[in-house]
């Protein structure tokens, strides 16, 4: 059942997490100054300093959560149909607390809305495409 789980999940909530020890909570527009913050920086070989940030971590780590994700759509077991829904609700909480929460109205928490929106719009696209393509085949035989 752990299959059904949309893993984008786990950015969400650790952004929430972050949103809320912020003073103030949900309401709280301290949040894009917190995921502005500088984590450690990493000398370049052109002799300047790339700052890494708490985005910026999240960030990356969501999009090697997004790349595990794509992969699992590709399946086309029973249990990914749940999967699809699970994160297309996912997808509507991530857009209501982009627009009506001040603390998730940062380009962080955006960036990461729109990579569940990508990963609700690749499950459709590619269970659409191997459903015709099992159709193609049973019209073969």
């Amino acid at each position: 059942m752990f299959a059904a789980f949309p893993l984008l999940a786990l950015p969400v909530l650790i952004y929430n997490l972050l949103a809320l020890t912020v003073g103030g909570g949900f309401s709280s527009d301290g949040a894009s100054y917190r995921f502005g913050e500088q984590l450690f920086r990493i000398h370049m070989a052109s002799r300047v300093d790339w700052i890494v940030s708490w985005g910026d971590l999240l960030l990356g780590a969501s999009l090697i959560v997004l790349f595990v994700e794509l992969l699992k759509s590709t399946t086309s077991r029973k249990v990914a149909i749940i999967n699809h829904s699970l994160s297309m609700v996912l997808f509507i909480v991530c857009l209501v607390q982009l627009l009506l929460l001040p603390a998730f109205a940062t380009s962080v928490f955006f960036l990461i809305t729109l990579m569940v929106l990508l990963d609700v719009l690749a499950g459709f696209i590619v269970t659409i495409v191997a459903a015709r393509r099992d159709v193609d085949f049973g019209e073969m035989r």
